[in-house]
């Protein structure tokens, strides 16, 4: 088991912010935009390590990078317009900047609330262990549910 350390935890968020594995650092993570792999391709890490509910807190984070995002170029955009802002135009591409903002951060949330569970949650050799032995990771089929 790792300990917990500053430059560890830095080194683990910076790899879920390149979209890459949390324990060896490699790409491959990606099964498609929206989707992980069942498991890391290099080093068997198991990418879904809770519950069903797991990423709700990937979904939390995407929501509020989104709401900074959008509150940022919106005060910007403001403040560089004022006082002949654009007030109908402003509202629909906020609208649409925000929709288009959660599709862009979605697997970048996603990659990183797998890293803050890592850092969290040491990954054991068990664990690598167990995900190399599954079959499901290794035979390359989709999903029944997609």
């Amino acid at each position: 088991m790792h300990e917990l350390s500053a430059g560890r935890a830095w080194r683990i968020f910076w790899r879920g912010l390149r979209l890459r594995c949390p324990n060896c650092g490699k790409p491959g993570i990606l099964a498609s935009w929206f989707s992980l792999r069942h498991r890391c391709p290099h080093c068997g890490l198991v990418l879904d390590r809770g519950e069903s509910d797991y990423f709700l807190g990937a979904y939390l984070v995407n929501l509020v990078a989104v709401e900074l995002i959008v509150t940022a170029v919106m005060f910007a955009i403001g403040y560089a317009l004022w006082p002949r802002v654009p007030w109908t135009a402003l509202t629909w591409g906020g609208v649409v900047l925000a929709a288009l903002a959660a599709v862009a951060c979605y697997p970048v949330t996603k990659s990183l609330w797998l890293a803050f569970d890592v850092v969290l949650r040491p990954v054991t050799e068990e664990e690598l262990r167990l995900g190399r032995e599954d079959t499901r990771a290794v035979r390359n089929t989709p999903r029944v549910d997609e």
